[in-house]
């Protein structure tokens, strides 16, 4: 009897050994088939490419939670998620890298793994929606090493150069997908029209027809299908009347224009600062990025008028409507509150760009308490998919290799070195001084922006605020001018105007800037020469003949005091990595035919 109990106890235990072990075993299963994604379920019908968009995209939203859905609508900063798995746990599907916020390797072949390593872990979450990846810069792939450095839009309007921009456009794309981004916050729209504004340079200029034929042209491009069968999309911003704001407005203390109001009318808010978007929904731009500024006193994010009834239905654009930098928790002191009135105002994507696990807890408590109907968040998330399909992101979501040739190529140099020629202005020529001579005997340069890319190629690029550093590929004006002159040529350069010959030179060539900068850190109530770039000048004149005078700004300068015993003058922008083009001009292998593309009296 003893032994009939003890093996009843025995076959007791080996089954429940055995529905342990089955237990374990299918949980180990199940985690590799998530972690790896086995038997994926290709049958569903959301990834059939024989069915329209508009088909593919009601049968994903079925089989979407609410809180799926809210994920759909959140931008994250790459550098918040500090635990990747994330990702895929909350179903995290659209990222962004803030300017300055690079892979450890900032390559192009370490901006692709990183991108690629983040889609892998969006193919873990249940539906194996992909990410929509896009970056933050204002001047083309310029948080990458070694990408090609385009002007900003401002000099490109004084290119006037229509088709040049579209070529420009193409390039980027092609540099963009290149790294597996398909998503660009540019082009810039805004009407400049203060230049004490930090983000006056942003912009294609004061004139309302040029900024729509020039955005229009670089939209019309850079969404284009490329050679490859890919698509980029671009971002018109900032939505709506952010040139118009009002100096000494702002209810935030470090801020003196940027993030202000607009008193404007509503008649000059359409014919002039509307148009450029109007003529981006023609163009059929893909995403439109809202203003961080205020028109009679509501907020253009919370602006209902303005969002859904102007721009989604008057002007009928269907695409994706995003908020900018953490704006829409700025309405007003509550979050919560800040956040309802952003979505029901007609945002469809929020750049957080942090804290994503409140948002999708402040969403789901809104839905719950009817403040955002799931009709808004609907057609919120109908758009975002949209997209995403006509990217070809659910068949493209990983690229194993690209030849990264494309970056900074002969090419693309060669567009970007046309650009920087074209855009240059000559302000003043007395006697005829330029062009110069390439047999001119010597040549005096001064300035420490003669020798620095990173002064040249100003803020956006690498770092938010710019670099101060010659590591990146381009030609300075130094070695542009050293390049084109006569072997004959005698070129003494000094960052600090030390000359050490006292040998008088036939031309004198002082290069002063603006600091690089970006947005609101550089709102600057007087735009004047430093006294070092006064004593520069002064320093360089007394030794030579005569003196050029080259000006690198984000914007005018006033000189009108300074600038009666200097021969020439050149308002040379921002010309980047290419400064050959600089060269080119100055000793007359092209002529000069950049225009203003605003104000900027002499007299």
């Amino acid at each position: 009897m003893k032994n009939t109990t003890i093996s009843s106890k025995n076959k007791a235990l080996k089954i429940l050994l055995i529905i342990v072990f089955i237990i374990l075993w299918f949980l180990i299963f199940l985690s590799f088939r998530i972690t790896f994604n086995w038997f994926k379920d290709d049958s569903l019908s959301y990834m059939d490419e024989n069915l329209t968009t508009e088909q593919r995209v009601t049968a994903l939203m079925e089989q979407m939670t609410v809180s799926e859905k809210i994920w759909q609508m959140i931008l994250v900063e790459r550098g918040s998620i500090f635990d990747p798995l994330d990702i895929a746990k909350y179903s995290i599907w659209a990222v962004l890298n803030g300017s300055g916020d690079n892979p450890f390797l900032n390559t192009s072949s370490g901006w692709l793994e990183m991108v690629n390593n983040m889609q892998a872990y969006a193919q873990r979450s249940r539906l194996r929606i992909p990410l929509l990846y896009g970056v933050d810069t204002t001047h083309w792939h310029t948080n990458v090493h070694g990408a090609t450095v385009f002007p900003h839009s401002i000099w490109l309007w004084a290119t006037r150069d229509a088709d040049l921009v579209r070529r420009i456009g193409k390039a980027t794309a092609e540099e963009m997908v290149a790294t597996n981004i398909f998503w660009w916050y540019s082009p810039n729209l805004d009407i400049a029209i203060d230049p004490r504004w930090g983000r006056f340079y942003e912009s294609f200029g004061s004139d309302p027809n040029l900024v729509w034929e020039l955005g229009q042209a670089y939209i019309g491009w850079f969404q284009s299908n490329l050679s490859n069968g890919a698509r980029a999309m671009a971002t018109a911003k900032h939505y709506l009347g952010n040139g118009s704001m009002v100096w000494g407005s702002s209810s935030q203390s470090n801020y003196f224009i940027d993030k202000w109001w607009s008193f404007i009318s509503e008649k000059e808010l359409r014919e002039v600062h509307l148009v450029p978007f109007k003529k981006a929904v023609d163009a059929k731009v893909w995403s439109v990025m809202i203003g961080l500024n205020s028109w009679k006193w509501v907020k253009v994010s919370a602006n209902k008028y303005l969002i859904t009834d102007l721009l989604k239905k008057e002007l009928w654009f269907d695409g994706i409507v995003i908020s900018d930098w953490y704006w829409a928790y700025e309405i007003e002191w509550n979050g919560y509150k800040s956040l309802i009135k952003a979505i029901n105002a007609g945002i469809d994507m929020v750049m957080l760009p942090y804290d994503y696990k409140s948002f999708s807890a402040n969403m789901e408590t809104a839905v719950k308490k009817w403040d955002v109907s799931m009709e808004r968040i609907d057609d919120a998330v109908r758009r975002i998919l949209t997209k995403k399909i006509e990217l070809w992101l659910f068949k493209k979501n990983l690229i194993p290799k690209k030849d990264f040739q494309i970056f900074w190529s002969t090419e693309h140099r060669n567009i970007a070195r046309e650009a920087v020629r074209k855009s240059l202005v000559l302000l003043k020529n007395n006697d005829n001084l330029l062009p110069l001579s390439k047999e001119t005997k010597k040549i005096i340069i001064s300035g420490s922006a003669a020798n620095n890319l990173g002064k040249q190629s100003w803020g956006w690029t690498i770092e938010w605020q710019g670099v101060d550093w010659n590591k990146f590929p381009g030609t300075t004006i130094l070695s542009g001018i050293r390049n084109i002159v006569s072997k004959n040529t005698d070129i003494e350069f000094s960052e600090l105007w030390d000359f050490w010959s006292s040998e008088i030179a036939d031309v004198g060539i002082a290069i002063v800037w603006e600091d690089p900068y970006a947005e609101w850190v550089w709102d600057k109530r007087m735009l004047v020469l430093s006294n070092q770039d006064l004593a520069a000048i002064q320093k360089t004149k007394s030794s030579c003949r005569r003196l050029v005078v080259i000006i690198i700004s984000g914007r005018p300068i006033n000189i009108r005091n300074q600038e009666k015993d200097w021969w020439a003058i050149i308002a040379a922008w921002l010309p980047w990595s290419e400064w050959q083009g600089v060269a080119d001009v100055i000793f007359w292998d092209y002529p000069f035919t950049g225009q203003l593309p605003v104000k900027w009296d002499l007299k």
